[in-house]
């Protein structure tokens, strides 16, 4: 079965950020993104949902320009100012017109 190579970009933070994040996404030209909700331990040890809310993971496939150009805007609008982690994967996918814009 042919893969076609794309980018997988999961970005975790505050759950307060699902909205403008997923907004965010489409705006930048990805086609579409995954959002579970999420838990965990790191850095700054567990998240109490009584005092910080929950954690939102968002998946992207996407292109490697566009999967850049988000991972970017994540790291400068929202690195300063709010619990995040993102992060860039090589992966491949079975029907990639679905996950990145076709090539002029």
């Amino acid at each position: 079965m042919p893969t076609v190579p794309v980018k997988l970009l999961t970005v975790v933070g505050e759950s307060v950020l699902a909205d403008r994040l997923s907004r965010a996404i489409l705006a930048a030209g990805a086609l579409g993104y995954t959002l579970t909700p999420a838990k965990g331990v790191g850095g700054r040890n567990r998240r109490s949902s009584t005092l910080g809310g929950e954690n939102v993971r968002i998946e992207v496939l996407a292109d490697e320009a566009t999967a850049r150009r988000l991972l970017a805007m994540v790291a400068e609008e929202w690195f300063p100012h709010f619990a995040v982690v993102a992060w860039l994967s090589d992966i491949e996918v079975v029907r990639g017109e679905k996950y990145a814009a076709p090539r002029a």
